[in-house]
């Protein structure tokens, strides 16, 4: 996908699919649309035969900051459950995909990025790397299934933290923590070629 008006591009390298969020001007929503794109290239690149892992990243200086703040204010009681489910079923997919989804993180990596990134099978960050769910000081909780797969990697007690108090965590205590698998400076490279050790 080439088209500058896609949230998303597709790039085939060797036996990996490089799905890249593309709108690092406004630090890569996951706007219902992007949403829709990466279910979209998830899919494709599941059922290609050629394709053995599938590398997720970001542009410019952030992987992806979250759902999108105004979609999330215009929603009522109906359509908040709907985006919510959208959200979920994505995560699981990746979380239960056959071939497995790394997350290459180079920035920013915030809210529902971080549920995304938590669903993958790995994740490899650069050193300036930050993650956080910074909706408690927004009076929201992240509703993609974070709050599931956060406590899993990193334990109740430190997830609970994060998703209570916003704190944010440089790539080195996502390391310490067990929040991310590996530190190089060029992650998607890394993530080309990762087995977990």
């Amino acid at each position: 996908m080439d088209d500058p008006a896609e949230p998303i591009s597709i790039e085939k390298r060797g036996t990996a699919a490089i799905v890249r969020f593309v709108r690092p001007e406004i630090k890569n929503p996951l706007a219902v649309e992007t949403l829709e794109a990466l279910k979209a290239a998830l899919a494709i690149s599941s059922t290609d035969p050629d394709v053995a892992r599938i590398v997720v990243t970001g542009s410019g200086d952030t992987f992806a900051a979250g759902a999108n703040i105004r979609e999330v204010a215009a929603l009522d009681s109906s359509s908040a459950r709907e985006f919510g489910k959208r959200g979920q079923d994505l995560m699981l997919s990746i979380y239960g995909s056959e071939k497995p989804v790394i997350a290459a993180v180079d920035g920013y990596c915030m809210g529902g990025a971080l549920d995304l990134a938590v669903a993958c099978r790995h994740r490899i960050a650069s050193e300036r790397s930050k993650f956080a769910h910074p909706g408690p000081k927004l009076g929201i909780m992240t509703g993609w299934g974070g709050t599931q797969f956060l406590p899993r990697l990193i334990g109740e007690k430190r997830a609970l933290e994060m998703l209570l108090t916003a704190r944010t965590i440089d790539a080195r205590e996502a390391l310490s923590i067990g929040l991310i698998d590996a530190i190089d400076e060029d992650p998607v490279e890394t993530a080309l070629t990762f087995e977990a050790q």
